[in-house]
């Protein structure tokens, strides 16, 4: 599915609203991913403390979303705007790219939960195809 015009602008615009809880948005979503897919603990067994809300957690939801506010801002070539993104992913740290499509819905269900009004279904469907595509650039290394 390729982001339409529409899709972009109601991105952008959600995003706008949202931003500001980024850093909640990426503790909450990680948190989740940790717990309901605990297979994904294996990519942070360097951390001492995996538990939810906990410091490290925090700070990659924090990171994470970082990530997302720069696709956000290259939205419209997101291939070679995560270019690095997925090299670091796939060279470096060697994620399994399946774990990028598990963040993106746990991204999707905080959003969902954090702001019920402004998650409209015109919002998910943007958000959904926007994280989809996403999860696809950081996988473009992998190829």
């Amino acid at each position: 599915m390729s982001l339409t015009a529409k899709d972009k602008d109601t991105v952008r615009t959600f995003w706008a609203k949202v931003s500001a809880n980024a850093e909640a948005i990426g503790s909450d979503a990680l948190s989740r991913m940790l717990v309901v897919y605990p297979q994904t603990k294996t990519y942070f067994s360097h951390w001492k403390d995996l538990s939810p809300g906990s410091a490290p957690v925090k700070k990659h939801g924090a990171t994470v979303m970082g990530g997302v506010a720069d696709a956000v801002a290259k939205i419209d070539d997101l291939t070679a705007g995560l270019l690095s993104l997925s090299e670091l992913h796939a060279f470096t740290l060697r994620v399994d790219p399946a774990n990028f499509k598990i963040l993106s819905h746990n991204i999707l269900v905080v959003l969902a939960i954090m702001f019920p009004t402004d998650f409209t279904p015109e919002v998910h469907v943007s958000m959904d195809k926007f994280l989809s595509a996403v999860a696809l650039a950081l996988s473009e290394k992998y190829r």
